[in-house]
């Protein structure tokens, strides 16, 4: 009986206590992102204990005693605020707010307030909001990897890999001419003739808060979209003033395990070099930079200095600044295997072992001003400069060409190459809320890049007796090209502008507007401008047969000099011709112009609290000019492409539950060639050449999404998703019939299709947390996975009658080039936060990339195929004090080999080893 009453005691005590509390809920919302709801602010009653944190959506909900409180609302870098309030027993009280960036100076404020607008928990939060198929990787996901690039930072999402040996990547098996590279919205231009996009290596993450992929067609990103377009979301600051400084070194295993390093003379260590033929070339001797191989210590290192600052203007207007400029140095080497025109009898025409040395720099300056002239209208300025280079020294040992040259081997090659590309891209965007219901934005932007190979030299040289190495080496006088210094100048000027207007209409109950309708227009302008020159060293055969010289490889200046030119061993000409010739220095040239107008239109609509649906059509005028004077078209010529292009696309989202989404998409887009893919002129390399076909045109492309997403927690998704991609005349690179088994660009058949499936989870294992700081430590994994099935047909008289080039395919039909069936990505996390000042920082990821077709067999030839491979790094940070970070990673852990292979002939045509890299950094914030 006493245990009975004191539970009938205690039940109407709390009844009582029950009866006596309301409560207090509302939407906070974030004034500097234009009232967009703020996740994760601090909710209190001051005075108590009671308080939570907004939702994803910004909602927050507590039960109060009834009475006269006072609610503070609090975020790190925001202006706290104290609202009084009473309410009754039983009685809910709504209090909706906005919080704006503070002036107020507070110790370690700015960082904290910078990394919440990156936060993967932020970030989450617009995934779910969004209608459109989309995903991000902000810059707290980027440092927890210890990712440095833009291209090793989109590979950690899924169904993305990168392309090896390049900045570019696969996106669900599609290639680069299929993808699309933007930043803030606006389009960015190649750095290499042979690329659509620009080399995203180049990018370091210093400038990124976000990248946004957009694996599904949104109507206002260009339409030559199928793999994805890729946005970089450069970094906003908006909190009080701070400084940082950063420098790092490190070493590869293979570079540093080498017996010695090389590189050739002439670019400068900073890579800020271009190297200038002589004014007169032909007449006489005059190259100031030499043959002969230089030795270099080959340590990495780093160094980078940040800053940021605002200020505010009147009562409601800020502004802020961020400026950042960062230098790379990196050096890499490699041995391994390179063999070419592999014949269907498995005989491989060019077989060589190798070594690689390469020196890769890269410097960023980027500044940028943020206005918010007040809550409705915000102006930004962006401008970057990025300067990359790579240097490498490639030596090549054995049989140049089984029919020709070193027929049994012993033959040398010798390739050093110096790449530069030099981008300025600046951009002035700007947001406008004229009234409650109109919304203007709009952006334009002007942007050069210019991408020189200055003095690339090639050497070529033989045995003087093919059965007895031991007689040593002669100078190749097989062809004039053998030997060779090569120029190249592309510059690239592009003006783009996007503008859009938005409309909301028909409010529902709850005084929200349900639908808006969308008009816009985009432009993008460039133009091309290429020239090359090759000076090629033509030897004299007969002098060269009956007297040779013996070649010493760390002398190869004792052969190149003027006194061998007035002996005639050789004449230094072009292939116009030499000395006496008029035309003789003209460069091969190619001149490109390229517009794009484009209008669009789409309706937003929510049909029910839980269906939104998005219907949009876009119109693109596209006119690709090109003329060319080259040494496969020496009197010159000019291709002309004009299209107009209707894209429909869709959007749907219904959401299931408050935390689950099931969202729809469905497009038509086009593909375009390149200017590089159409220009008649041929890229020289070792082992291959490759020329452009003036009669490529565009594809057509539909593609088809469903994903369903949930969202357990702020921090937390698992999603699924199934696409397909059909895509009409896809175009391909492909081996042509001809002498040389040279490479050109063809649309190879009626169609191509990808059907695949991805699956991603992120998920906190374990969240230890207390009053205690030091119990603060969580355990986070994420896993993502891609698999699909793809597959395209080959036709031969498709070829012949489109084109005046001959394939002879191998086969009927084909994987995509560069698609690979199974992609996977995974990582773990360990983050143990000592104290407000101090953490550590563990992070353990691996990446895995099955076999992929990196060229179509053709004349009974199988296949050529990247093999499987998986990669492993480890990362970790810590936090010594408020002011000093120290790191630590260790990349390609496993090592494992990289190879090629040629189906059906089972030939290995590549094989290396990258080996380890490890690098140590340090960050000091004054």
């Amino acid at each position: 009986m006493k245990l009975k009453f004191l539970i009938i005691t205690l039940f109407t005590f709390a009844m009582s206590f029950a009866q006596n509390k309301g409560t207090v809920t509302g939407t906070i919302a974030d004034k500097d992102l234009n009232n967009e709801p703020l996740p994760f602010a601090t909710i209190l009653i001051k005075g108590t204990q009671i308080g939570t944190n907004t939702d994803e959506n910004g909602k927050y909900t507590l039960s109060v005693p009834a009475g006269s409180h006072t609610l503070i609302i609090d975020f790190l870098g925001y202006e706290p605020k104290e609202i009084p309030f009473t309410v009754k027993a039983g009685e809910t009280k709504t209090i909706n707010e906005a919080l704006g960036s503070t002036s107020v100076e507070l110790e370690g404020l700015v960082m904290e307030k910078t990394v919440s607008r990156e936060k993967e928990s932020a970030l989450l939060a617009e995934q779910k909001k969004a209608v459109e198929i989309k995903q991000n990787i902000g810059a707290q996901e980027l440092e927890r990897k210890g990712v440095s690039d833009v291209a090793t930072a989109v590979t950690k999402t899924t169904g993305i890999s990168k392309q090896e040996g390049s900045g570019s990547v696969y996106v669900r098996g599609l290639g680069d001419r299929y993808n699309m590279t933007t930043m803030n919205g606006l389009p960015l231009p190649s750095n290499n003739p042979s690329r659509k996009n620009i080399s995203l290596e180049i990018f370091s993450t210093d400038i990124v808060e976000f990248i946004g992929i957009d694996k599904t067609y949104y109507f206002k990103n260009y339409g030559d979209f199928a793999g994805a377009n890729i946005d970089i979301s450069s970094k906003n600051y908006k909190g009080n003033g701070f400084f940082e400084v950063g420098v790092g070194t490190g070493v590869s295993q293979n570079a540093i395990n080498a017996d010695n390093f090389y590189q050739q003379d002439g670019p400068a260590f900073t890579g800020f070099s271009n190297q200038k033929y002589p004014s007169n070339p032909l007449e006489a001797y005059n190259f100031t930079t030499s043959w002969d191989k230089q030795t270099a210590t080959p340590v990495n290192m780093s160094v980078s200095l940040k800053g940021g600052d605002s200020y505010d203007i009147g009562e409601e207007g800020r502004l802020s600044f961020f400026a950042t400029g960062s230098f790379d140095s990196e050096y890499s080497y490699r041995e391994g295997i390179a063999r070419g025109n592999v014949s269907n009898q498995g005989i491989a025409r060019k077989d060589f072992n190798y070594d690689s040395y390469t020196h890769l720099t890269n410097t960023t300056l980027m500044g940028n001003a943020n206005y918010k002239i007040n809550l409705d209208n915000t102006i930004k300025f962006n401008s970057l400069f990025v300067n990359s280079t790579s240097q490498s020294l490639d030596e090549y040992n054995g049989t140049i060409d089984i029919f020709d040259n070193a027929p049994n081997g012993g033959g040398y090659v010798r390739r050093s190459t110096f790449d530069r590309t030099s981008l300025y891209v600046n951009q002035l965007l700007g947001n406008h809320k004229l009234n409650e219901r109109v919304e203007l934005d709009w952006g334009t932007s002007y942007n050069i890049i210019n991408n020189v190979i200055p003095d690339r030299m090639q050497n070529t040289f033989v045995p003087v007796d093919n059965d007895d190495f031991s007689q040593g080496l002669k100078v190749s006088d097989l062809a004039a090209s053998d030997n060779h210094r090569y120029y190249q100048d592309l510059t690239e000027n592009e003006f783009a502008a996007n503008f859009n207007a938005s409309y909301k209409f028909n409010k529902d109950d709850e005084d929200n507007y349900k639908g808006k309708f969308t008009v816009g227009y985009s432009g993008r302008f460039k133009s091309v401008d290429f020239e090359a020159t090759q000076f090629n060293f033509k030897i004299d055969r007969n002098i060269n047969f009956n007297d040779p010289i013996l070649i010493d490889l760390n002398n190869i200046d004792g052969y190149f000099n003027q006194n061998n030119i007035d002996n005639g061993r050789f004449d230094i000409v072009t292939f116009r011709g030499g000395v006496g010739i008029p035309t003789a220095l003209d460069p091969q040239t190619y001149n490109g112009k390229q517009s794009i107008n484009a209008g669009f239109g789409a309706v937003e609509y929510k049909f029910s609290p839980r269906l939104t649906v998005i219907g949009a059509l876009r119109l693109e005028l596209i006119k690709q000019d090109l003329e060319y004077k080259t040494a496969l078209r020496p009197q010159g010529g000019d291709s002309n492409f004009e299209s107009t292009e209707f894209m429909p696309s869709t959007a749907i989202k219904y959401e299931l539950t408050d935390k689950q989404n099931l969202k729809f998409a469905a497009s038509k887009t086009y593909t375009l060639p390149q200017f590089k893919e159409r220009a008649p002129f041929q890229y020289e390399e070792v082992t291959q050449i490759t020329f452009g076909n003036p009669d490529l045109y565009a594809s057509t492309d539909y593609n088809v999404d469903l994903k369903w997403e949930f969202f357990p927690k702020a921090t937390e998704i698992i999603s699924f998703t199934a696409f397909g991609k059909y895509i009409q005349n896809p175009m391909n690179e492909v081996t042509v019939a001809s002498a040389t088994n040279d490479i050109s660009y063809l649309n190879t058949g009626e169609k191509a299709v990808a059907i695949g499936g991805e699956f991603e989870i992120r998920k906190d294992l374990f969240d230890f947390s207390g009053e205690d700081a030091t119990l603060n430590h969580i355990v986070s994994a994420g896993f993502n996975a891609s698999y699909m099935y793809n597959n395209q047909d080959f036709s031969s008289q498709k070829v012949s009658e489109e084109t005046n080039l001959n394939v002879n395919f191998t086969n009927d039909e084909g994987k995509l080039t560069g698609a690979s069936d199974l992609l996977l990505n995974a990582d773990v996390s360990y983050l143990n936060e000592f104290s407000e000042d101090r953490n550590l920082m563990a992070t353990l990821t691996y990446n895995y990339f099955s076999d992929r077709l990196y060229a179509i067999g053709t004349n009974t030839k199988g296949n050529i195929v990247d093999k499987a491979v998986g990669t492993l790094d480890f990362i970790v940070k810590s936090n010594i004090n408020k002011k000093l970070n120290i790191g630590f990673s260790v990349r390609n852990i496993l090592n494992p080999t990289v190879e090629r292979i040629q189906e059906d002939q089972n030939v290995l045509v590549a094989q290396y080893k990258k080996g380890m890299v490890f690098k140590l950094g340090l960050t000091y914030k004054l």
